[in-house]
């Protein structure tokens, strides 16, 4: 599977439900329409071990998106976790260099790298060989949203994952402002760190999904999956959100 393969038939937005810690929050986010359910090995409040990851895949339905969250690892136990588990894409949410982006988006299915917003190295994206680009807030975790000013222009929409203080309130507004490939959330869709709420899990989703679409239709874009980078050949190649203290 390739990363446009796994979008909203309907809309082909790309909704990713981050900091998951438990099965029954992952089967929730995957029954009200995720696309993806990220699992967080770094140090956090929603830090889950590799066996306790594992018991949960498997009881996922085969099409769903396992995302391993990785921050500043040796390229090496990204590898072998996510090989361990069975994940399709990782996550790299750290300062990870160029050379171990490369290497590690070589051995597994896809990959995201994670920028802040107005990083400097976001011009040089191209060059760390991942799929997709998310671009987070400066100050993830508190809430705040960052100016969405800072991801206009920085990649190709097609490429682009917006994550940083999004809420079922404001995630329809950075889809219009934005026009991204995909949303992530963590926080904001949680009853308490790591534990998500129903409702608000299912007002983001629904939230997004409806403003995905009025961005198709304004757009002129028949229904189903947007496109995705290798189907038109002029496309280019701190604490964050999961990490938020209680």
């Amino acid at each position: 599977m390739t990363p446009y393969d796994a979008v909203g038939e309907v809309d082909g937005l790309f909704v990713k439900i981050c900091g998951v810690t438990s099965e029954a929050d992952a089967l929730l986010a995957v029954g009200m329409g995720a696309s993806a359910v990220g699992f967080v090995f770094a140090p956090s409040p929603r830090q889950m071990a590799p066996a306790a990851v594992a018991d949960i895949v498997k009881r996922l339905p085969h099409e769903t998106v396992t995302v391993g969250v990785f921050r500043d690892e040796a390229p090496q136990r990204v590898i072998d976790i996510a090989n361990q588990i069975g994940l399709r894409a990782v996550q790299l949410h750290g300062v990870e260099s160029i050379e171990d982006t490369q290497w590690i988006s070589s051995r597994v299915g896809w990959t995201i790298k994670a920028f802040p917003a107005g990083h400097r190295n976001i011009d040089r994206f191209h060059r760390y060989g991942a799929d997709l680009l998310l671009i987070d807030g400066a100050n993830p975790g508190s809430g705040e949203l960052f100016d969405w000013r800072l991801a206009e222009g920085v990649v190709d929409p097609r490429r682009l994952i917006v994550s940083g203080g999004l809420t079922p309130e404001n995630v329809a507004a950075a889809i219009s402002h934005l026009q991204p490939w995909g949303v992530d959330v963590a926080s904001g869709v949680e009853a308490s760190p790591g534990v998500k709420d129903p409702g608000k899990l299912r007002e983001f989703i629904g939230a997004a999904h409806t403003a995905a679409r009025a961005v198709a239709s304004e757009a002129g874009v028949d229904s189903g999956r947007r496109s995705g980078p290798d189907d038109d050949a002029s496309s280019e190649g701190e604490l964050f959100d999961w990490q938020d203290e209680p």
